[in-house]
């Protein structure tokens, strides 16, 4: 069937990781909602919802290539604390973003801290992994002019102004 672009779709789900463990979840009283063709969720993922109807139920799986891709050593870096600023109090899994130039900034987190070493992490949280949606759409409908200039959705399950 597939599902036309900038439409606002509204899913219930859970998210376990490969050994059951619940990841994340947004209710049916409170969906989880994005645009479609807006890459505001997993291509992958939003690919298996659009073959669903609304009321309709899917468990989808997908491999870490499918997800957040494979983890990466090389994505892990050893900084001092002296290159963070002085007024932060650093806790390990904490997240900041890394200003690499040219407007490029890139997420990362704080893996352990060492004395005055600290290890980041620019692997997303669930590289890796192998992900277990379970889903129900819930609704489909037409993204206004206003969410489709924001980028996002407003109202229920999404951003309110």
């Amino acid at each position: 069937m597939g599902l036309e672009a900038n439409k606002v779709v509204s899913i219930s789900y859970t998210l376990k990781d490969e050994n059951g463990e619940l990841l994340d979840q947004a209710t049916h009283e409170q969906p989880f909602a994005f645009i479609s063709g807006q890459n505001q969720i997993l291509p992958k993922l939003e690919e298996k919802i659009s073959e669903m109807v609304i009321g309709s139920e899917q468990k989808v799986v997908l491999s870490p290539e499918q997800g957040y891709g494979e983890y990466r050593d090389d994505a892990v870096k050893n900084v001092k604390k002296t290159d963070f600023p002085d007024n932060v109090d650093l806790q390990e899994g904490q997240r900041f973003m890394a200003d690499m130039g040219e407007g490029q900034h890139r997420p990362f987190f704080i893996k352990e801290i060492s004395g005055e070493n600290v290890t980041i992490d620019f692997n997303h949280p669930l590289a890796g992994a192998t992900l277990e949606f379970d889903i129900k759409l819930v609704d489909v409908r037409d993204a206004t002019d206003e969410e489709l200039m924001h980028g996002h959705v407003h109202g229920p399950g999404g951003h309110q102004h």
